[in-house]
């Protein structure tokens, strides 16, 4: 008799046991979120980001008004007590393409910050050339900057013929049918980019 009752004391439920509770007849239970409203969510984030990817681009697009090219880029030092510290020298040719053009020069610890500099100072430094209907300029220019000589002639029919950073300062300047040459040994391209726009501002 003793082991039967304490079969039944183990089988039967202690006071501690959790009981749960089952919703009424009557009461539904709360309602989740369906897959249909996750992606509607979904959908209304990708249209905020899309937005501010529109505004974005309509900003790159105000800053790419003017076409540029990089023709020199290198790394300087200067010493200090410490010891040298190294920055980045980027020089870099600004135009629209249009008859306005600017070379630029910016120094930074970083090579973005340079460009950025440089940017800058190209456009601070724009020429607005007078050219022709032809694209082309009126009459022979010749202009020294440094060791760097340059003459720019015109050649109606020959479309643009020039070499080094000159050919870039005239192909973003917009200009044509011009046969441009360096009387100098310099290889320095930002010299013979500076004796371009000298050159170029004699148009008259």
């Amino acid at each position: 008799m003793t082991e039967q009752r304490t079969e039944a004391e183990t089988l039967t439920p202690t006071n501690e046991e959790t009981v749960v509770e089952m919703p009424e007849a009557g009461v539904s239970a709360p309602p989740k979120d369906d897959a249909r409203s996750q992606r509607d969510r979904r959908g209304m984030s990708r249209d905020r980001r899309g937005g501010d990817r529109r505004g974005r681009g309509n900003r790159d697009e105000r800053r790419s008004e003017f076409a540029q090219k990089l023709i020199g880029i290198r790394r300087v030092a200067r010493v200090m007590a410490g010891g040298r510290r190294f920055n980045f020298s980027v020089a870099i040719v600004l135009g629209d393409k249009k008859g306005r053009v600017g070379v630029g020069l910016g120094k930074a610890g970083d090579t973005a910050l340079a460009i950025d500099k440089a940017t800058r100072d190209a456009k601070r430094n724009m020429l607005t050339l007078e050219l022709t209907k032809n694209r082309s300029i009126k009459h022979n220019v010749r202009a020294k900057h440094c060791a760097s000589v340059v003459e720019i002639r015109p050649s109606p029919g020959r479309g643009l013929v020039a070499g080094s950073s000159v050919r870039a300062v005239l192909e973003l300047g917009g200009v044509s049918d011009v046969t441009a040459k360096l009387l100098s040994r310099s290889k320095n391209p930002v010299n013979n980019a500076r004796a371009a726009i000298e050159a170029l501002r004699q148009v008259k």
